[in-house]
């Protein structure tokens, strides 16, 4: 049994780490979870939140913005919307990302008139992004 998985993080712009890690952390669009080595398949939608990597050469955190996961026995992939490593990612960073997400859910409300779905997926975005910025010491205003 193996102790390790192969971790691998990739945004569009380029991959961010590849690493065997002893654990992962993702924040999963139903909940949080840790992938370990033969851990079961799956894989999931992020929300915004932090990726926690733990290996050998110790903890790494990444903000991310979305995306998927795949999670099985050897490997986790993370495939994120963006993702920033936690001292890349500093306060005027974080605010554009907020402002990013508010547009979206004033894009929302305007385009769907407050109908359920659309607008409580936008307002959803923008409170984990905000969430994700105080989990960070990070302020959204």
């Amino acid at each position: 049994m193996a102790d390790t998985v192969q971790f691998d993080l990739v945004s569009p712009e380029r991959l961010l780490t590849s690493v065997q890690a002893r654990e992962v952390q993702i924040p999963g669009a139903e909940g949080d979870l840790t992938a370990m080595a033969d851990h079961s398949p799956v894989i999931t939608t992020l929300r915004p939140g932090v990726v926690r990597v733990i290996s050998d050469k110790g903890e790494e955190e990444y903000a991310v913005t979305g995306g998927f996961a795949e999670i099985n026995g050897d490997s986790v992939s993370v495939l994120a919307e963006q993702a920033i490593h936690r001292t890349d990612l500093t306060q005027e960073r974080f605010k554009a990302l907020v402002a990013d997400a508010t547009d979206r859910l004033a894009k929302a409300q305007e385009t769907f008139k407050n109908e359920p779905g659309p607008v409580d997926d936008a307002a959803k975005l923008l409170a984990d992004m905000v969430a994700m910025g105080d989990h960070m010491g990070l302020s959204a205003y």
